[in-house]
């Protein structure tokens, strides 16, 4: 039988319930392998490694050894975060990349280019999930690879949303031989249902798992991918590989109406949520999720929360970031006084629509693991080196060297990744994300009103309508889903609000978000993003 597959979902889902563990990402394939590592016995950390690594295989564009990862943890009731996201080469600097790029922005200067080697930095996911596995897990890295593994030489059927982002890509795809020759077949992305296969990356990790993390990081994978990098006019160098080592610090947070909100620090932008949700705060914030007073504080709480976020937010090595004034109450207040009865432009423009993968896992014991891994762009930097992508990071990257996030030697380029957790009196309740570029300190804005504000469960705090700010006062609302009235007032009070229709045929998207809740018998209820493929699963 021949089914079509349309590419949006509508489905209804009900929370998932378990005691013994739970895994949600947004592929049932590495939902199953997770959930496989807790019921043999692993615990969050390991389980999270095993899904990521599936997820390399089943979502190619989205996620990889070639890209960045962070991560907050809970184990025996501490926190840390873990930030595997890797510098700009020792070879860079301003000028140099100034000249060599081709890319200009609205008023004619020089800026990071997207695809090809100039904007590829150190990929730090593989040495984030050694860190991780090595802390805190009960298994040995390379066991944990064995079901990607499996899925990489024998194949698997591509799933339907998966294939449409896929399709989108094939042009810059086909742009590089060795690209297109590993994920296209007669210069198409495989259709939904399609088994695709993937031997040169099975073979590179089986080269991790019997050699360790090493060849990587100095070792012939590592020679392979500054060989493409270089080839294509990029700056990394086998040195840069072999320094990178990851690193744990402290989340930071803030309280919601009495819920406390974990994110990780600069540099990535979790901040963002953090502001948006203190603004948000000082407005009496309705429980109709469709409520248009509702939508349109929420709208400028995130937008004043990016303004600062995209004027400071960098790597705190080399930048002062203010985060005490970002982060304080006072602060939110003095801004919140400049959200009026309009939708306002304060000056900033939501990055692009960059893709990613985000998994959570919470163990019986009630350790967990809020994960989240990305190539940035759909595959990354469009170069390809033993079969998985290699993402382009530092298109986030400044060329004004006045410029906060401005491009540095050694320096981590501003993060859109953003794993999260919630407390409540001190106590884990809660290991959750939402994925998407821009759109993650948005969804974790319009996710932690849903449960807070409107008392919803995981799944049905994911169901809600959503919206994601793109600049200025054009926002794109799942218009769908909201009666006409309220997409009426919207516009009415000067809102630019794109249609659900016209924003997903354009490629755009809401983010998928996972959430698993620990309640305080031990029950943990889980949902998952019903925009994706994916699952929670549990036992």
């Amino acid at each position: 039988m021949d089914f079509d597959y349309p590419w949006q979902f509508s489905s209804r889902r009900s929370a998932v319930q378990a005691t013994n563990g739970m895994v949600a990402t947004s592929h049932p394939l590495a939902a199953q392998a997770g959930l496989s590592v807790l019921q043999e016995g692993g615990n969050a950390a390991d389980a999270a490694v095993a899904t990521a690594a599936v997820l390399n295989v089943v979502e190619p564009h989205m996620t990889g050894i070639g890209g960045d990862m962070f991560a907050l943890t809970h184990f025996d009731g501490e926190y840390e975060a873990l930030n595997a996201s890797g510098p700009a080469p020792d070879e860079a600097d301003v000028e140099t990349y100034r000249e060599r790029t081709d890319e200009t922005d609205d008023e004619g200067e020089p800026t990071m280019p997207t695809d090809g080697g100039l904007p590829v930095t150190v990929p730090g996911a593989l040495a984030g999930w050694d860190a991780l596995v090595s802390r805190y897990g009960r298994e040995d890295l390379g066991a944990l690879l064995e079901p990607a593994i499996g899925y990489a030489r024998e194949g698997f059927p591509v799933s339907e949303y998966v294939a449409r982002q896929w399709a989108g890509q094939e042009d810059r795809l086909a742009a590089f031989d060795t690209s297109a020759e590993t994920f296209l077949h007669d210069g198409e992305a495989p259709a939904a249902g399609e088994t695709f296969r993937n031997p040169d990356f099975a073979d590179t990790l089986d080269r991790i798992a019997e050699e360790g993390i090493e060849t990587f990081y100095g070792g012939d994978v590592g020679e392979a991918i500054v060989e493409t990098v270089r080839e294509h006019g990029g700056a990394l160098t086998l040195s840069d590989l072999e320094a990178f080592e990851p690193e744990w610090t402290d989340p930071i947070s803030t309280e919601y109406r009495g819920v406390e909100v974990l994110e990780h620090p600069p540099n990535g932008q979790g901040t963002v949520a953090l502001e948006a949700l203190n603004v948000a705060e000082q407005f009496d914030i309705p429980a109709d999720p469709a409520n248009p007073d509702r939508l349109h504080h929420l709208l400028e709480a995130i937008k004043l929360a990016f303004a600062d976020g995209y004027e400071y937010i960098s790597d705190p090595d080399y930048t002062d970031v203010p985060l005490e004034t970002m982060l304080s109450k006072e602060y939110a207040a003095e801004r919140a006084a400049e959200v009026g009865h309009r939708a306002a432009d304060y000056g900033a423009k939501a990055k692009e629509q960059a893709n990613t993968v985000y998994l959570t896992v919470v163990d019986g014991d009630g350790n967990a693991v809020s994960f989240i891994n990305s190539v940035y762009y759909p595959f990354g930097s469009a170069l390809t080196a033993g079969g998985f992508a290699v993402q382009n990071r530092g298109h986030s990257f400044s060329l004004d060297s006045q410029h906060a996030n401005a491009l540095e030697a050694g320096k981590r380029p501003f993060h859109t990744i953003i794993p999260a957790m919630l407390r409540v009196d001190g106590e884990f309740r809660a290991s959750w994300g939402v994925m998407g570029g821009s759109m993650q300190p948005q969804g974790h804005l319009q996710v932690t009103s849903a449960m807070v504000d409107s008392g919803l469960n995981p799944q049905a705090a994911l169901d809600a309508p959503r919206f994601r700010w793109i600049d200025g006062k054009r926002v794109a609302v799942e218009t769908n889903k909201l009666p006409d009235s309220v997409v009426t007032n919207l516009r009415g009070r000067g809102h630019d609000v794109v249609d659900e229709d016209e924003f997903f045929e354009s490629g755009g998207h809401w983010g998928g978000g996972q959430v698993i809740y620990r309640d305080e018998d031990g029950t943990l209820v889980a949902g998952s993003d019903p925009r994706r493929d994916g699952q929670a699963v549990g036992f």
